[in-house]
């Protein structure tokens, strides 16, 4: 699940454009986890591992898709409204913009760090306007692993983002990771529905 170098490709794109008009929840085990604030949270056990990949679909109200957009690529803004960032910033390595990010885990399990291609696109799909953001692991030397932070090495997370048709955004999201270390999978999970909550966060921010 680790890019090593390069883009993501243009199917990747579409793939998350497609979940927009066509949730693909047929014929997998996705259960609905949780709805809130016009957003829905599915989840799906991987067998093999104990965790979950997680979807959400919903419609944002009175924010439209660019400034959405935006302001999720805003990294800075980020660090105002979710309390578990410890660090996040951009940096270029070997002529791309990698992200790092460092996230605060309970004691006594030791903090998660994350390095990161994120790509953006703003796409027309036959006269539909979606911006898309593809984001995945990936491994640069100038970001070393640090001693007492553990380096999640599975990342994976997209987002596409269209207008509902009046003054608000219809939205899609991706997400999985493997914290990784020698801790429960009940911990690891409980660490995927801090994630969720930063989407339900990040919708009521947006809207207010």
């Amino acid at each position: 699940m680790e890019l090593a170098a390069g883009s993501f490709s243009g199917e990747q794109f579409r793939e998350a454009c497609a979940e927009l008009q066509q949730p693909a929840l047929a014929g997998a085990d996705w259960q609905l986890l949780v709805e809130t604030s016009g957003i829905s949270i599915y989840r799906l056990l991987d067998q093999k591992t104990g965790l979950y990949e997680y979807k959400v679909f919903g419609v944002l109200e009175d924010c439209s898709p660019t400034l959405l957009a935006d302001i999720y690529m805003d990294l800075d803004y980020r660090k105002q409204w979710d309390q578990y960032v410890k660090e996040l910033y951009e940096q270029e390595c070997n002529g791309q913009t990698v992200v790092y990010w460092e996230v605060k885990y309970p004691f006594p399990m030791s903090n998660r760090d994350y390095v990161y291609l994120r790509q953006r696109r703003d796409l027309d799909m036959e006269g539909r306007k979606i911006h898309v953001v593809l984001a995945q692991s990936t491994s640069v030397p100038q970001l070393v692993e640090r001693s007492g932070v553990i380096r999640v090495k599975q990342y994976k997370q997209s987002l596409a983002i269209e207008s509902d048709g009046k003054k608000g955004s219809k939205v899609f999201m991706y997400y999985f990771d493997n914290p990784g270390g020698q801790i429960p999978s009940w911990l690891i999970n409980w660490a995927a529905k801090i994630t969720c909550f930063r989407i339900s966060l990040l919708s009521c921010v947006l809207t207010l």
